[in-house]
């Protein structure tokens, strides 16, 4: 179990520190140091979705039965992504230091801070991104002792379904380094943002009812009887991880209908509905 974690631990903060100090180093680049660690930051993410999504692609694809089949990939991809999650809180906390001080929020450039300024990005940090830190957290805390002690070799099928809820994350970091460097009324941002409602979707909201059914034609159960047929506990944890899936696509649908509104139409006030 050490050997994917220990590569884990390796292979994510080195890519970022290697991904950062290419594009500060370069002589074609010399980026800011913000601007590495938030880009950098994005690619890491990125590079972790692909991987994954990969590694549910082929253990999904080649369990055949949903429960009793078993894959390699599903826990030593499992293991190897352990570390990603705690790198990524220190990432994502470094993305939003960076932002607090091109903001002017840090005190002058070069002069000392001021006594409690980290604590208090900290609290902001904590604040912005309570849900992804909590979401980090319980994949570290929770579902990876689940996956590996719990399972018990079974259900690597529905495993690999959920590591395939990464396929959305690329389109996310895209999104994300376009409005970093205003680019929101690109053609690509437009192009990217539909991809992104899609797949999240696709692969992350409407993943919970194929897994559903897809034990349901395993069990020879029709879709609505499935929940009622497995323990409680498993509706509970389903619910749980679909919860912060559909906040987050309310979201993502919300930005999308600004995105392609088109440039300065406003709702019509009352009045102006009325004759």
């Amino acid at each position: 179990m050490l050997t994917p974690m220990v590569a884990g631990g390796v292979v994510f903060p080195g890519l970022f520190l290697l991904s950062k100090n290419t594009l500060q180093r370069l002589p074609q680049l010399r980026w800011e140091e913000a601007d590495a660690v938030i880009v950098s930051a994005r690619l890491v993410s990125s590079v972790q979705a692909v991987m994954a999504s990969t590694a549910g692609y082929i253990v999904s694809t080649s369990c055949k039965h949903v429960i009793d089949d078993q894959h390699w990939l599903s826990s030593a991809y499992t293991q190897f992504a352990v570390p990603y999650f705690i790198y990524d809180i220190y990432a994502m906390f470094l993305c939003h230091w960076h932002k607090h001080q091109v903001k002017g929020h840090g005190g002058d450039e070069g002069g000392p801070r001021a006594p409690g300024s980290t604590w208090a990005v900290a609290r902001g940090y904590l604040h912005k991104e309570f849900l992804m830190v909590l979401h980090h957290a319980v994949m570290v805390l929770v579902c990876f002792p689940l996956s590996v002690v719990w399972r018990q070799g079974k259900g690597d099928f529905f495993l690999g379904c959920l590591l395939m809820a990464e396929v959305s994350t690329p389109f996310v970091c895209l999104g994300k380094i376009l409005i970093q460097y205003k680019q929101q009324h690109t053609l690509l941002h437009k192009v990217n943002g539909a991809l992104m409602l899609i797949s999240f979707l696709c692969c992350r909201v409407l993943l919970f009812p194929y897994l559903y059914w897809a034990y349901g034609r395993h069990a020879g159960l029709p879709l609505l009887a499935v929940p009622l047929a497995i323990p409680a506990h498993i509706n509970l944890g389903a619910a749980l991880l679909l919860a912060p899936q559909l906040y987050w696509f309310f979201l993502i649908c919300r930005g999308a209908c600004r995105l392609f509104r088109p440039r300065g139409s406003r709702p019509p006030s009352p009045g102006q509905t009325q004759d």
